[in-house]
């Protein structure tokens, strides 16, 4: 095969099977992570190590334009926005990045307003987005060249954690070559040296070859679709590899998104994201991923590996605060079940570099080799990948009918390198494959330095070396049997729990021993073989997963990737019992293991077991810096074991007593002045435009422009304020009223409330994103002869990405049509956020964190305001009189979280959907939440260490919308535990800059 370089760096190179990393193959294997929506940098690390810890080696990583260039010629990466901080972090831990800076060079869709594209953009650009034009490109060009200045000198190449960066997503070819070309041309002469990938939808062709190719193609899948409500309801699997071998073979097959969750719409249809969870969860990465390895696939990303919160106005319409995605790693930043199915999978393919070299010899379906074939080929698919240089199989199996819950039990005719057929199993009665379950049969493979294995029916964990040793660590569900033959100097005797059959009993040669466990077997772990060469294990697949496999790197080493498996340290321990491990180390010449990791002491904490699988010099271990006595496994024979066993005690977690308050004694005040007729509106933007970069016209009026964007308020809640002189004969007023996915708006005439105007969703149906209406005037509400105003309050669900035009994220949100019954409008006045795009005050938080109203202009929201004439009230209460408007709740209290401890919260709304009001919760200044009570799904909204002050006063403000009038309106907000874990990570710092009198009106 022919070695593949990026004219630019020969560090990244790949070929027709996988990627190369300063010459060494790999199989890349992450997650998306996305920071902008995890805003503490501190708990950056937290994400990371759970990533490595799961057997993954990289991740792939989006920015986002609008978040980081807030207005033109503005780009901003301090604070929560620093990359370097994140290419660090990446470094130390030993995780690769893939980044896609706002991919087709501004838009990431991601379910973000305007598909990440800058909000200024949208309305100051004439051009179309995301195509060669002139003023597009003007505003695009310093952005990147931001992003390249960001990148230069955090390349592997500098020893950085930097390998590929994507160019584009999801784009048209037949619209995009020259913007594509003119985006790479400006990466190049800006210094970038790693290849270029691009991400199409599909099984699509674009950007392979010609004006705008990139270096590496990949495609993104999403087999599962999209429908939470039902999450036992499976698709088909697909096999992609023909797709791949006809547009690109020269290539290694690359997925830059292969689904790791779902999206979840808004309104009272929806699942909640525990059901995205299920619907993509450990069954489905079980049987749907081992797919991807059928395809020969050698790089993949899962989207979402950890979703976080779109907290502000991140969120286009589509969805809610929440972005969990049900991802392997809920918002919360809680370790999911899925975990456990990804990392047996990443320590087997971080543990089997024969793999990263494989060719599909056959499947099934077309036929395999040499009489192989399966006993029940309607059951059963089989499909066989094999190394070309040693010989080594991986025949990876799963039910015809991959939607099956069948349990279906067969045997398996497999070659091996010599040429002989072996009908598999040999010694138990059948291979068995439960309901919606893969296996990866083994035949050739080779563990630890020079150690081969004939075959195995059995599932690899992990093979290699520790402490000199061949290591390897097999599994399987204990309803099942299995077995694997190994060649080993000496026969070693069966136990109560496996058999041991001699090679020549069975037609193999003498050097072969078969080890079978027969179901039903007891769950542990077993040591089948331990010398002073070999260590083989075996443990049910629940005890396996309790595994994990932290790298060892030197301390005194200067190479700036030790910490990256298979290219700077092949050294590691096996550790299995705890939540989570997330790091171990041995001191040159000490025989203490010393071990980082995570408890889950939610509802109680009882002593932990821990098995260590180390160098048999180890004497003692470290957990957190907690002393453990270790004793040699039951069951090893060896005089210098390297199984230990040891208990976590409970003594020093068994008073840990985490209490949080009660929220009460709230304060209160009105935040809608402006519905009075004699408000001020002086110093708002006068709404006079006439023309339009936003392509989509008024419905009706008086030729004035009515869009938020335009007068440089995109998100959050909008306030309008439309003036005419009555001559009391006016009966009504009609307004269209644009603000998204289940926006609302609510009308006033003077200072009477008329009606609310409802958008709508359901479960990504049923979608309304604007109205049309006729508001009534009362009698007596007018004032004949004087000026009268017509006042709304409209919530803006953030701007569209691209779905059937490249200029839909140039979304007209606002007031699409007005018209009086009879008369006219003398005059338009709007108010956004405090300093539209580049004035805002709160640069910290950033430009998406405000809306408009008066209590937020006013800083309200804000750590440190002074409520003290404020008004007693609960928000239990909702608005006094139970009248429709908005107001300000606000309270505050302190924690006290001991050291130590990974305490998970949320603001919690527990009373029932369906009461019309709106909840924009400020937790620390950060709006980290909105609740639609009428239209749901969301009810919980986590909030992290560093958003709140463990060890210190914390303020909640809640601006409270209540829709209707003379409706109660009783939100039950409390703070809540959902899991505390002691470990977690150290040093989380707060920055919530408190209430400023400065920049504020």
């Amino acid at each position: 095969q022919r070695i593949i370089a990026s004219n630019y760096s020969d560090h990244v190179r790949f070929d027709n099977y996988s990627l190369l990393l300063k010459g060494q193959r790999v199989f890349l294997h992450g997650g998306e992570f996305h920071t902008f929506r995890l805003p503490v940098p501190g708990l950056w690390v937290d994400i990371l190590e759970k990533v490595k810890a799961a057997g993954l080696n990289s991740i792939s990583v989006y920015t986002h334009m609008g978040l980081l260039n807030p207005s033109r010629g503005v780009t901003d990466f301090d604070d929560w926005r620093d990359l370097q901080r994140l290419f660090y972090a990446a470094r130390e831990v030993g995780v690769w990045i893939t980044l896609r800076p706002g991919t087709s060079c501004l838009y990431i869709n991601a379910e973000t307003t305007a598909g990440g594209i800058a909000h200024w953009i949208t309305s100051e650009v004439a051009g179309t987005l995301r195509t060669n034009a002139s003023d597009y490109r003007d505003a695009w060009i310093p952005y990147i060249q931001a992003i390249a200045s960001q990148i230069r000198g955090n390349e592997i190449a500098d020893g950085g954690s930097l390998i590929l960066l994507q160019v584009d997503n999801e784009y048209n070819l037949d619209t995009g070559e020259t913007y594509m070309a003119q985006l790479e041309t400006t990466y190049r002469e800006a210094g970038v040296d790693i290849p270029f990938t691009y991400n199409d939808a599909g099984n699509q062709d674009h950007f392979i070859n010609g004006t705008g190719a990139v270096e590496l193609h990949g495609n993104d899948y999403y087999p599962q679709r999209y429908d939470c409500t039902n999450p036992d309801e499976w698709h088909t699997v697909v096999d992609y590899y023909d797709y791949h071998m006809q547009v690109d073979p020269s290539q290694p097959f690359y997925v830059p998104e292969m689904q790791g969750g779902s999206l979840n719409g808004w309104g009272p249809g929806s699942a909640q994201y525990s059901d995205c969870t299920l619907l993509t969860g450990s069954e489905f990465e079980n049987v749907f991923y081992r797919q991807l390895w059928a395809s020969n696939v050698k790089l993949v990303s899962y989207y979402m590996f950890y979703g976080g919160t779109s907290w502000g106005a991140l969120p286009y319409g589509g969805v809610y605060t929440s972005y969990d995605y049900g991802g392997t790693i809920s918002e919360s930043r809680a370790l999911t079940l899925k975990h456990s199915e990804i990392k047996l999978q990443g320590i087997f393919l971080r543990s089997s570099p024969e793999f990263y070299k494989t060719d599909r010899v056959g499947n099934s379906s077309i036929g395999l080799p040499g009489g192989s074939g399966v006993s029940e080929p309607s059951a059963v698919a089989v499909t066989f990948l094999q190394n070309p240089n040693s010989g080594t199989g991986f025949w990876i199996v799963r039910q015809n009918d991959s939607t099956s819950t069948a349990i279906t039990s067969f045997a398996l005719n497999v070659t091996v390198v010599t040429g002989d057929l072996l009908h598999l199993p040999l010694v138990t009665s059948n291979i068995t494959l439960g309901g919606r379950e893969s296996k990866v049969i083994l035949t050739d493979y080779t563990y630890g330095v020079n150690s081969r294995m004939l075959y195995s029916t059995a599932q690899v964990f992990f093979s290699g070396v520790i402490d000199f040793r061949d290591v390897l660590f097999l599994y399987g569900d204990a309803s099942q049997s299995h077995e694997f033959a190994l060649s080993l100097p000496k026969i070693p005797p069966s136990t109560g729990v496996f058999t041991a059959t001699s090679g020549p009993a069975i037609g193999l040669s003498e050097d072969i021993t078969v080890f079978s466990f027969s179901a039903p077997f007891s769950p542990g772990l077993f040591t089948v073989v331990e010398s002073t060469t070999h260590l083989i294990l075996f443990a049910d697949t629940p005890t396996a997963s309790t595994f994990f496999a932290p790298t060892l790197s030197s301390s005194s080493s200067t190479d700036p990737h030790k910490n990256y498996w298979g290219i700077g340290t092949n050294d590691t321990v096996l550790i299995g019992g705890p939540y989570l491990v997330r790091g171990a180390s041995i001191d040159p010449g000490s025989n203490i293991l010393d071990i980082r990791g995570d408890l889950n002491i939610t509802s109680e904490f009882d002593e932990t077991s821990i098995t260590i699988v180390a160098p048999a010099h180890i004497r003692s271990a470290i957990w957190n810096g907690q002393h453990i006595a270790l004793q040699s496994a039951s069951g090893t024979s060896h005089r210098s074991s390297m199984v230990f066993k040891g208990t976590i005690l409970a003594s020093y977690y068994a008073q840990v007593d985490v209490k949080v308050p009660t929220l009460s004694e709230w304060k209160f005040s009105d935040s809608l002045p402006e519905i009075s007729r004699i408000f001020d509106d002086s110093s708002w933007v006068v709404a006079n435009h006439t023309t339009t970069n936003i392509p989509f016209p008024m419905y009706y009026g008086d030729g004035r422009i009515l869009y938020g964007c335009d007068y440089g308020f995109c998100e959050n809640i909008v306030l309008w304020r439309g003036h005419y002189n009555a001559t009391g004969l006016e009966k009504s007023v009609n307004l269209s009223i644009n603000g998204g996915e289940a926006f609302a708006a609510s009308v006033w005439i003077n200072d009477v409330f008329l009606k609310t105007s409802y958008g709508n969703a359901s479960a990504s149906f049923n979608i309304l994103e604007e109205t049309d209406e006729t508001f009534v005037f009362p009698e007596g509400v007018l004032f004949p002869g004087e000026d009268n105003v017509i006042t709304i309050i409209q919530d803006n669900m953030g701007l569209n990405e691209t779905v059937f035009t490249l200029n839909d994220p140039k979304s007209p949100r606002g007031i699409r049509g007005f018209q009086l019954d009879s008369g006219n409008f003398s005059e338009w006045r709007v108010q956004g956020k405090v300093g539209g795009y580049s004035g805002y005050p709160d640069k910290v938080r950033g430009v998406l964190n405000e809306g408009g109203l008066f209590g937020e202009r006013k800083g309200w929201h804000l750590p440190g305001f002074d409520t003290t004439d404020w008004s007693v009230r609960p928000i239990s209460a909702g608005l006094p009189n139970a009248s429709a408007g908005a107001g300000f709740f606000i309270t505050t209290f302190n924690l006290s979280i001991p050291t130590g401890l990974d305490v998970l919260m949320s603001l919690t709304f527990e009373e029932e959907l369906g009461q019309p009001y709106r909840a924009y919760l400020f937790v620390n200044g950060w709006m980290m939440g909105k609740r639609v009570a009428n239209l749901g799904p969301q009810f919980k909204f986590p909030v992290h260490q560093g958003i709140l002050d463990y060890q210190g006063l914390n303020t909640v403000a809640v601006a409270l919308w209540s829709m209707e009038a003379n409706v109660n309106i009783s939100p039950h907000l409390d703070l809540t535990v959902d899991g505390i874990f002691s470990g977690g990570v150290t040093n989380i710092t707060t920055n919530n800059p408190s209430w400023s009198p400065e920049g504020r009106v």
